[in-house]
C-alpha cells in the first residue's frame, strides 16, 4: 500500500486519486487472500482431519422430522431443518442462501430469508452458477446475526475474509455447507431442457432435485405441463459433463471449514456405486466446530431432526466420486502447473495425504488426461 501511494504521488496524481488508488490496492490484496479461486482456506488441525472428509466432531446420517421439509429438500432436509431451528431459537435473524431465479428459472439468485416458509421455498439443490458472497459488504453492514449457506468454496472465501474483517465472525455466527459435485455451466441445464423438449422461454419453474430423494428434475411450462427427468439421467448424462475446470481441481468439495456440512447419504449399489432409487430422504451430517455441534444437539432436542451415528469409513461407500476426486487433486494440479497455468493455494487441505491413497496408474492417467485437456482447450 505504501509503495502504491508513493508511486501515485510521484506521478503527480491528486490526493483524491491517490486515496482511490490505495483503496483499489487494498481491495486487490483482500481478493488475493480471500478469493477461493486464488487460495483455499486451510483445514483446521482439530479435530484431526480425514484426508477426504475433513475434521469431524459428529458423523451421522439423519433427516428432518417435519415430513414436508424432508420431502421438499434434496436429501434428508437436515440443512433446512437446522436453519429453521436457528431462526426459531433466535440464534440468527436471517439466512443468506441461494434460490431459483424467478425470471431465469434454471439460474440462481441470492436471497435473505427471515421466515421458515422462505427457507423451505429455497430448499433443494441448484446445479447452476451462484455467487452468494456478491453482496457480502451489504450483508455485514446490516449487523444482526445471519446464517450463511453456500458451496464449500463460498464458505472457504468467507473464512478467509474473516481473517481480514472481524465483522464476519461478529455477524455470521453460522456457516453451513454441503458436499459439492461441482458447478455445471448453464449449458448443462440447456441440454436437459432440449432433451425434455422444453423451450426455455416457456418455463415458469425449474427444479434440479427435491420433492423426494433424490427427486426428479422438473420443468413446468406456461401451459401447466410438467416434464421430468431422473437424477441419474440429469446429473449422470448432462450436468456432470458440464462441470467447470476449477471444480475438477477443488481440494475441498466437502465443506471442511464450515460449522456443519451435509451431503447425500446414498445407499450402496450392487456394483459398488450408490443407487439412486427413490427413497425417504437421508442426509450425511458432519459437525466440524463447537458452533456446529451446539446447533445440531439443540435441533435434536427440539425434535427438528433425527440422527443415527455413522462410522466415518462408510462415507467412502456413500460418496465414492468425492473420494476419487480428492485423491487425484495433486495429479491434476501438477498437470495444470506443467501446462503453465496459475497455481491454486491449497496448503493445509490434506491433498498430499489423499494422493497417497491413489494408485500409480490412476495418478498418471489423470495427470496426462488433465494436461491434454488444458492444452487442447477441452477442460
Amino acid at each position: 500500500e505504501d509503495r502504491v501511494l508513493v508511486e501515485r504521488v510521484q506521478a503527480g496524481m491528486s490526493s483524491g486519486a491517490v486515496e482511490h488508488g490505495v483503496l483499489l490496492a487494498r481491495s486487490e490484496q483482500l481478493i488475493a487472500t480471500a478469493c477461493p479461486g486464488s487460495v483455499v482456506a486451510p483445514w483446521p488441525a482439530t479435530p484431526p482431519p480425514h484426508p477426504y472428509w475433513g475434521g469431524a466432531l459428529t458423523v451421522a446420517t439423519g433427516h428432518a422430522i417435519d415430513p414436508q421439509v424432508r420431502f421438499q429438500a434434496s436429501s434428508g432436509g437436515v440443512i433446512s431443518a437446522l436453519l429453521i431451528h436457528a431462526l426459531r431459537s433466535g440464534q440468527v435473524d436471517r439466512v443468506i442462501h441461494v434460490a431459483a431465479d424467478p425470471e431465469r428459472h434454471t439460474e440462481n439468485i441470492v436471497v435473505c430469508s427471515t421466515t421458515e416458509a422462505q427457507i423451505l421455498e429455497g430448499a433443494g439443490s441448484r446445479y447452476s452458477s451462484s455467487s452468494p458472497l456478491a453482496d457480502i459488504e451489504n450483508i455485514l453492514g446490516q449487523g444482526g446475526a445471519a446464517a450463511f449457506v453456500g458451496k464449500p468454496c463460498d464458505v472457504s472465501g468467507l473464512r478467509q475474509l474473516a481473517r481480514q474483517d472481524p465483522r464476519v465472525d461478529a455477524h455470521i455466527p453460522l456457516m453451513l455447507s454441503f458436499f459439492c459435485g461441482g458447478i455445471p455451466s448453464d449449458a448443462g441445464a440447456g441440454r436437459m431442457l432440449a432433451a425434455m423438449e422444453v423451450a426455455p422461454e416457456e418455463l415458469t419453474a425449474f427444479r434440479y432435485r427435491g420433492f423426494g430423494w433424490p427427486g426428479l428434475a422438473s420443468a413446468t411450462t406456461r401451459d401447466g405441463k410438467v416434464s421430468t427427468m431422473s437424477y441419474a439421467e440429469s446429473w449422470g448424462d448432462f450436468l456432470s459433463h458440464e462441470v467447470q475446470f476449477r471444480c475438477k481441481i477443488c481440494p475441498d468439495a466437502v465443506g471442511a471449514v464450515a460449522d456443519i456440512a451435509c451431503g447425500d447419504a446414498w445407499y450402496g449399489g450392487d456394483k459398488g456405486y450408490p443407487a439412486f432409487d427413490e427413497e425417504d430422504g437421508r442426509s450425511l451430517v458432519i459437525t466440524r466446530t463447537t458452533a456446529g455441534e451446539t446447533l445440531l444437539r439443540a435441533a435434536i432436542l427440539t425434535n427438528a431432526i433425527s440422527i443415527a451415528p455413522l462410522d466415518q469409513a462408510e462415507i467412502d461407500l456413500m460418496q465414492p466420486a468425492q473420494a476419487r476426486r480428492k485423491r487425484l487433486i495433486l495429479a491434476r494440479t501438477a498437470a495444470a502447473s506443467a501446462a503453465l497455468q496459475p497455481s491454486l493455494g491449497m496448503a493445509g487441505t490434506r491433498v498430499r495425504d489423499a494422493a497417497k491413497r491413489a494408485g500409480f496408474g490412476e495418478q498418471v492417467r489423470n495427470f496426462l488426461g488433465t494436461f491434454r485437456r488444458i492444452i487442447t482447450g477441452r477442460r
